[in-house]
């Protein structure tokens, strides 16, 4: 390809991170290897990424902490975890900071390259689809500009959030099944990814809070429905 999609790739684990950046830059990707989150950071801050790759477990700064200052920084750009933990809190606090998927060790290569076209597919880098504006009651959602604005603010999503926002969108006033959200956004229906699916509806939910004739509701064992309430 030209135009290589350029990775940011932060991994403590010399012999990993090497095999890693290897088998990635043989498939066409360009990866810059860090072993430490600070100096992850830095670079980040000078580099062009489409997208992170986090070892959890890093010195002078782990890979929670990178990912919050690249939030702080980029609200967009897909973020993966790699993690040997097993524990669930660990991998939900990475949703809860903005982190998009996380891959436990050991893994495949051919198990990272599917989760990275995932990302890539989904979050516009391959498919720039997203121009539609959605009206939802006084609120505004461009997709392609990963905002909602209203009179008085613009807030900026997530690529995450902006995905199942638009799912929903599309899908208006109709119940939508889990199962077919998460197929659609994650690629699979996993456990994981239904407990983060949950985190970023309730992150939705005080995204569309201003205007109180927007609701997201649960349907208990079903899934969600975006309902808007029409002016009168």
């Amino acid at each position: 390809m030209d135009d290589k999609v350029r990775i940011l790739l932060a991994e403590d684990d010399t012999n990993l991170g090497f095999v890693i950046r290897d088998n990635l830059e043989q498939h066409g990707f360009q990866v810059d290897l860090y072993q430490n989150g600070e100096e992850a950071l830095q670079h980040f801050e000078e580099g062009n990424y489409q997208l992170c790759i986090l070892d959890v477990m890093m010195p002078k700064m782990d890979g929670f902490a990178l990912a919050t200052a690249i939030r702080e920084r980029n609200k967009s750009i897909p973020l993966l975890f790699l993690t040997a933990k097993t524990m669930k809190e660990d991998k939900l606090r990475g949703f809860q900071i903005g982190g998009d998927d996380y891959i436990t060790k050991p893994f495949s290569i051919e198990e990272l390259l599917m989760r990275i076209r995932v990302f890539l597919r989904r979050s516009g880098i391959e498919q720039m689809a997203q121009d539609s504006v959605y009206i939802l009651g006084n609120l505004i959602f461009e997709p392609k500009n990963l905002i909602i604005r209203s009179v008085r603010e613009e807030k900026t999503l997530t690529r995450m959030e902006v995905n199942i926002l638009k799912y929903l969108c599309d899908r208006k006033n109709d119940v939508v099944t889990r199962k077919s959200m998460l197929e659609a956004v994650w690629g699979n229906d996993d456990y994981f990814s239904g407990r983060s699916l949950d985190v970023f509806i309730t992150r939705l939910r005080k995204h569309l809070s201003s205007d109180e004739r927007i609701k997201i509701t649960n349907h208990h064992g079903v899934g969600f429905r975006l309902a808007v309430e029409e002016e009168k």
